[in-house]
Order: C-alpha cells, then sequence, then structure tokens
C-alpha cells in the first residue's frame, strides 16, 4: 500500500483488517467414542465445562445483561491416555460379555509407552519371515498375561512400531514370540535385530480367540503360510487343555516347503496322538512326500463333517476368501467359521482409525472374528 503524503509528512495509518492479524487455529478436545462419556470422565477427572461470569463492562447510560461465559480446560497429553485406557477397558469389557469373552487386562499408566524388552532369540523361519523372542524387562515379564489370538505392537527405537499376534501360547512365561514377515520400513529394521538389541512392546490388545465356547467340540484350523501364527497359539493351547475338546485338526499349507514358517516343529505336529495333522504345498516339489494342491482343494478332499465342529482359518485374503467358499459347500455355518483380520493398525486403542471397517475397529473389536459378524461389515477387507 503506498501512503499519500500531506504536507510532506506520511499520514498512513496501518491497516486494523483482520486479515493482517496472526490466526492460530486452536485443536479440538479428543473425541470420546461409545455410550460411556460420563463414566469415564468421572473416573479420570476430565476438566468439565465451568461457567465464569466475568463483571460487565457498562457504557454510560445504557444497560448491558449479564453475559455468562463458558470455557472448558484443555485436558493435557496425560489425562488424553488415561481417557483412552478406561474407554477401552469399558468397551472391552461389554463386548466381551456380549460374546461370552472375559476382560483382557489393561496397562497401566500411558497406553502409548512401550515396555522395554530384550531379543533374546532370533530364529529364521523362511527367506522372508522372522521369528523373534523377547523377554519383557524388570517384572514385567513375571507379571504379563494375555490370552490366544491378542496382538502386540513391536517397536524399533527410532524406526516405529508394527502390529504382531502374540504367538507363543500364554503358558509359556519365559518370554513372548512374535513372528515377523518382512515387508516394509519398520519389518525390515525387525529382520536387522539381533539377541541383545532392545526393543518396545505395547501388548496385550485385542480380543481373542473364544475358546471357552468351544468345549465339546471339534476345531478344524486351517493356516496358510504366516498365518499359521496366530494359529499356533491357540492350537497348543488347546492341546494343553486337551480333555476340554474333541478332535483337533490342522490343515497347513504354502505355496513350497521352503515357505512354510515353523518348519523346525511340523514333524512333531505330525506325530501327536492328540492332533490330526496334514501338510500341503500348491506345487510338487522334489523330496516332499505329504500332500500336494491349494488348501481350498485339499479342505474339500478331507471333508471334516460340520456337525458339532469349528472351523478356524488363518492366511492371506485370497486364501481365506476360498477356504470359505470350500467350509460353505462342506455347509460350515458362518458362526462356526472362525478367522483373524491383517487390516493396518497403528494405535492398537481405538483411537487413530486406521483400522476400522464400518463403524467397527479391528485393533478393539478385533482381530478375531466369525464370518457371520464379518458378513455384517462393509465390504472393505
Amino acid at each position: 500500500m503506498v501512503a499519500k503524503k500531506t504536507s510532506g509528512k506520511n499520514t498512513a495509518k496501518p491497516s486494523k483488517k483482520k486479515a493482517d492479524l496472526p490466526v492460530v487455529a486452536r485443536p479440538s478436545a479428543p473425541a470420546v467414542r461409545g455410550n460411556n462419556a460420563d463414566v469415564v470422565a468421572h473416573e479420570t477427572n476430565i476438566p468439565v465445562v465451568r461457567e465464569e461470569s466475568p463483571p460487565p463492562v457498562v457504557p454510560p447510560d445504557k444497560t448491558v445483561a449479564r453475559v455468562t461465559v463458558k470455557t472448558v480446560a484443555r485436558p493435557s497429553v496425560k489425562t488424553v491416555a488415561k481417557t483412552a485406557a478406561v474407554v477401552n477397558a469399558v468397551k472391552t469389557e461389554d463386548a466381551g460379555a456380549k460374546r461370552g469373552f472375559s476382560p483382557r487386562p489393561m496397562p497401566d499408566g500411558n497406553p502409548y509407552a512401550p515396555t522395554p524388552a530384550t531379543v533374546a532369540e532370533v530364529i529364521r523361519e523362511t527367506e522372508n519371515i522372522k521369528t523373534l523372542r523377547v523377554v519383557l524387562e524388570g517384572s514385567a515379564m513375571r507379571s504379563f498375561a494375555y490370552e490366544p489370538g491378542q496382538v502386540g505392537q513391536l517397536s524399533v527405537f527410532g524406526m516405529g512400531e508394527s502390529t504382531f499376534v502374540i504367538n507363543s501360547p500364554p503358558s509359556q512365561k519365559e518370554y513372548l514370540q512374535f513372528s515377523v514377515m518382512r515387508a516394509g520400513e519398520v519389518t525390515s529394521a525387525i529382520h536387522r535385530l539381533s539377541a541383545g538389541d532392545k526393543v518396545g512392546v505395547r501388548a496385550p490388545l485385542g480380543n481373542f480367540f473364544p475358546y471357552a465356547d468351544w468345549k465339546g467340540k471339534d476345531i478344524f484350523f486351517v493356516g496358510g503360510g504366516i498365518g499359521m501364527a496366530p494359529l499356533r497359539t491357540i492350537m497348543l493351547h488347546l492341546l494343553e487343555r486337551r480333555k476340554d475338546y474333541g478332535k483337533i485338526s490342522l490343515l497347513y499349507g504354502a505355496r513350497s516347503p521352503l515357505d512354510m514358517a515353523f518348519a523346525y516343529e511340523l514333524e512333531d505336529w505330525m506325530r501327536r496322538p492328540d492332533l490330526d495333522c496334514t501338510l500341503t504345498i500348491d506345487a510338487p516339489f522334489e523330496g516332499w512326500r505329504h500332500k500336494v494342491g491349494l488348501i481350498p482343494n485339499v479342505l474339500l478332499e478331507l471333508a471334516p463333517a460340520p456337525k458339532n465342529c469349528l472351523a478356524v482359518i488363518c492366511g492371506p485374503p485370497i486364501m481365506i476368501k476360498f477356504t470359505v467358499q470350500a467350509l460353505e459347500k462342506l455347509q460350515f455355518a458362518p458362526e462356526n467359521i472362525i478367522t483373524t483380520l491383517e487390516k493396518r493398525m497403528k494405535c492398537g486403542i481405538g483411537i487413530c482409525g486406521r483400522c476400522n471397517i464400518g463403524g467397527r475397529y479391528v485393533c478393539m473389536d478385533g482381530p478375531v472374528f466369525s464370518w457371520a459378524e464379518l458378513q455384517k461389515l462393509p465390504p472393505e477387507l
């Protein structure tokens, strides 16, 4: 703007337009989902709306009505974290009660803070899958509790974290086991870890296999590739309680023997009298003496009877799709088909929304779902 001059002096006045003033965006307080907001506010001491009545400014010869101003104190980061933990505890307990689960344990303090851990052992499963056994530091390992099917966030400091199922059975108290397929920056960093390296663990997260509801039933596990990881946990857990269940069977397949995880355990599984184990690969391979064929085709060949039987499947999405179709041909009811989802998780506590499908969150409502539950969700898998 060029100022006009009067009598040799610059009389231009600075602009007072709003556009010239700095605008600062005010962050909004995080929303609390669910129907327990009033309970959460009480339990977590979230600052509530308070009313303040500042003295009015009254111009001469005019009367101004008294104005009540409402202000909201912005919660601290610590308060937000505590809120998330309570919301999740209430939500998980409610959801678990409806599905017959016991409520999962909740970590104390900030749910975003990982528990320090040390890598005790690294096992090379396949060319792109490694298994890490990690030990939580201090007393955390002794007090850690979880259920089969629950997941954890495994972090490499300075790189980030990713979600993996805890594939050691809960009876294993010496370490936690995670099997990791190399697929990106974080998983590549995990593959570079060695025994003695420090990592972080946020666990347990998510729901779990409702094995208490399975008592007295036959269980037929179907795993493909890395999908054997969550099945290993629940299968070993059931075998430790063998008298509570009927026939337990496993169909495990991969592209070739070189792509099978836990190969060092397969021979023992084949020899177990309390487990009916079938192995298959997609195409012939020299020296392979088990079945050859795609998992859905071999499943139809084995033809498990659907009466009083549950099918539990995990693997790549395409494998799950066609395996479900095979189970439907065998007349398995949708509620008797159980699977796990691999939809991307980030926060693990239902806040970020990265894993939502419609109104459900995989990290909270899953990762374990029945096929009947998934049919009610949008086709976003």
